[in-house]
């Protein structure tokens, strides 16, 4: 029987690995991250208390998202096939003094091991950085508890995101770095809600996540054009 293939891109492996040093430093590449982190909670926060759950990071990277719910009185376990940055995230846990279980195991294979074992599945800004983001979905869903919620957030994809995102961010600003991201694997609202609901699982809310280069802060609006985070819930 031949094994199904992992559904990830080694370049995109390859380009975080080179980072991984700089996870937690909250003035390199992943600053807007850090700077987004507090308004995902609370994005959480509004469907559902994360005090006491029991959730699963899909691509926690570092670790920066797995330990702001860690630090929330949740029950995390983080995964992602970039090993570097795991070892990051286990290395921080010494500084955080927080309790995470990282692991390096697909959410494929993980939804085949344990289904249904969680309160929250949450999967930020790691759809448009894998061959088959419905996939990924999918798994989210078979992994959540009858009731249980899972959130994703991803990059739309038209011409505004295109010259704030790729363009402002990775160019004019520097934000990011160069080829951070491909513009054609960006996903449209409408492309994410037919992957949940294929999943089985129904779509409750959406948020767009805008960023303001002159005061230099995030905030949560109704501008899903660019960034955007979704609340999806499966039958109880």
């Amino acid at each position: 029987m031949t094994e199904a293939p992992i559904n990830v891109d080694p370049s995109e492996i390859a380009k975080f690995s080179a980072l991984a040093h700089k996870w937690w430093d909250t003035e390199s590449e992943f600053k807007p991250l850090h700077e987004i982190n507090p308004l995902r909670i609370d994005f959480m926060q509004k469907h559902i208390g994360l005090a006491g759950k029991k959730i699963l990071d899909v691509g926690c990277g570092g670790g920066i998202l797995a330990e702001g719910l860690a630090r929330q009185g949740a029950q995390v376990t983080g995964i992602d096939l970039a090993e570097k940055s795991l070892k990051v995230a286990k290395l921080h846990l010494f500084e955080s003094k927080l309790e995470v279980d990282y692991r390096c195991v697909p959410v494929e294979q993980l939804a085949t091991e344990v289904p249904e074992s969680y309160d929250i599945v949450t999967c930020m800004e790691m759809l448009e950085h894998v061959p088959s983001p419905a996939s990924v979905v999918a798994a989210c869903a078979r992994l959540v508890k009858p009731g249980g919620w899972v959130f994703f957030s991803t990059l739309n994809r038209n011409a505004k995101s295109y010259l704030l995102a790729v363009v402002g961010a990775e160019y004019v600003l520097g934000m990011l770095p160069r080829g951070t991201h491909d513009y054609a694997k960006f996903i449209k609202p409408s492309e994410l809600a037919r992957m949940t609901r294929n999943a089985e699982v129904e779509t409750i809310s959406l948020s767009g996540l805008s960023y303001n280069p002159l005061t230099k802060i995030y905030k949560l609006d109704d501008d899903a054009a660019v960034n955007y985070l979704i609340a999806t819930r499966k039958a109880p």
